[in-house]
């Protein structure tokens, strides 16, 4: 249905006019330093829990607080953020990962004291200390504030029209995929100095503090609709007296569509976000391309540490390529062909490309490592912006930090089990525990050709 963006703007208070749309460059620059703040300890963090009494069980498990915590607070922060609104939460999520970066930096400077030690057949030799025992809390806290990635895909929804979203997720993918190559190249920088490993978190902690700060003076509180707003709204808006033919249709036809009530908006159940059409099957997307993803992050640096006898700095090399070429395939080649192809048919194409990555690693040869890194970048930068964008049209705005929360939690519940799985398979199979993960990607591709539908339904 035809509406004029801003008469309906002035009517109903929720999009602004052109010349008030908000910027995207504080958040993506948010969202830059977020990752640039996780990446910067990737390439040391299977070493660090080595050194501390770990053994690939143990990084997988360490590795999987974060998401096992997330799976706690991403749907209350981006219910929170439907109701309270997104730079609130922000904050929130930013700040307690900068705590959470402190613990982190905390548990350096403790004395490797044994807790418990286990030798087992399945987990293996390993020994649980003390200053483990704080990282695995410092991950925790990090997860349990960690709906940053949700709100900020709900507040980009926000703010950007249907047609321009897949171009503005891959943006935001950009600006991650931007933190990605600096954080690893400045860990192998950071790592080889006298400071060692300290130096890499204390970085991480500054840059935690610089988001939080962007946060607080660039990020501006978005006008979409939240309980708050729209309850003060209904307040204090004055009876004008018996509305117009065009004045109803424009209010059934457009303000419920894009609010619905606020009664309704203020605390939608899991089983509420359930009953929309389409979005258990994204959701169940959503947690197998996690389930794939999260074997490989496991998996993959203790495969180069074995088959690849790889070090701090030639880990974060890796990382660094993988992440250059993310950004020319979203940064160039994304734009170009949303523009020809619809977003089923870049999820169902990157879904292809991305399963090949994962079978092109299991020999441990360096040549087709590297050439793997080539088919995650197409893929991974076809697929998971163009996902995102479709999930977030599927929503609607009614539902989008709500549904966003969900998909987290999905993919948190996913990435605690592909990160301990990941851990066991390569104690079991090394290599060999890749292909499980391209065999989760093929079954995703197939199940893709039923987003095509999903997309003409949109459109009616």
């Amino acid at each position: 249905m035809e509406t004029d963006p801003e008469s309906m703007g002035q009517e109903n208070g929720t999009d602004p006019p052109a010349e008030e749309k908000i910027s995207l460059l504080p958040l993506l620059a948010v969202n830059f330093i977020g990752t640039l703040g996780l990446s910067i300890v990737l390439p040391f963090l299977v070493f660090l829990v080595n050194r501390l009494g770990g053994n690939a069980f143990i990084y997988g498990l360490a590795s999987s607080m974060y998401p096992a915590f997330q799976l706690i607070g991403a749907p209350i922060l981006g219910r929170w953020s439907d109701i309270y609104g997104r730079k609130k939460v922000l904050l929130l999520s930013q700040v307690g990962t900068l705590l959470s970066w402190l613990i982190f930096l905390g548990a350096l400077f403790l004395p490797i004291v044994t807790l418990f030690e286990v030798d087992s057949e399945v987990l293996g030799a390993f020994t649980f200390t003390l200053p483990l025992a704080v990282l695995f809390f410092a991950r925790a806290f990090d997860g349990l504030t960690g709906g940053n990635v949700s709100v900020a895909n709900a507040y980009l929804a926000d703010i950007t029209e249907e047609k321009d979203r897949n171009r503005n997720f891959g943006k935001m993918s950009v600006s991650s995929n931007l933190g990605f190559i600096v954080g690893p190249a400045l860990a192998g920088l950071l790592s080889v100095t006298e400071y060692g490993e300290v130096a890499p978190v204390l970085g991480a902690v500054i840059i935690s503090f610089i988001g939080t700060a962007l946060i607080i003076f660039y990020v501006p509180e978005n006008r979409e609709c939240s309980l708050e707003r729209s309850l003060k709204e209904s307040l204090e808006r004055p009876f004008e007296g018996p509305a117009d033919a065009e004045k109803i249709r424009k209010v059934f036809g457009y303000e419920i569509k894009e609010c619905r009530t606020v009664q309704k908006m203020g605390k939608p159940s899991f089983r509420e976000v359930l009953k929309l059409p389409d979005i258990p099957y994204m959701l169940g997307l959503y947690f197998l391309i996690f389930l794939g993803f999260n074997i490989f992050y496991t998996a993959f640096p203790l495969h180069a540490i074995a088959a690849l006898d790889w070090g701090i700095t030639k880990m974060g090399v890796y990382f660094t390529v993988l992440s250059a070429l993310l950004i020319i395939v979203q940064g160039s080649i994304l734009p170009r062909l949303s523009n020809k192809y619809s977003d089923a048919s870049l999820i169902i194409f990157g879904s292809l490309m991305l399963g090949t990555n994962f079978l092109l690693l299991i020999p441990g040869n360096l040549f087709l490592t590297y050439l793997a890194t080539g088919f995650f970048a197409l893929g991974d930068g076809l697929m998971w912006p163009s996902f995102l964008s479709l999930l977030s049209k599927i929503a609607g705005r009614n539902y989008q930090g709500t549904v966003q929360g969900f998909a987290s939690s999905f993919g948190g519940l996913a990435s605690i089990t592909g990160l301990i799985l990941g851990g066991l398979l390569y104690e079991q199979l090394a290599g060999r525990a890749f292909l499980l993960a391209g065999m989760v990607i093929y079954i995703v591709f197939l199940l893709n050709f039923r987003l095509r539908r999903f997309e003409k339904e949109l459109k009616h």
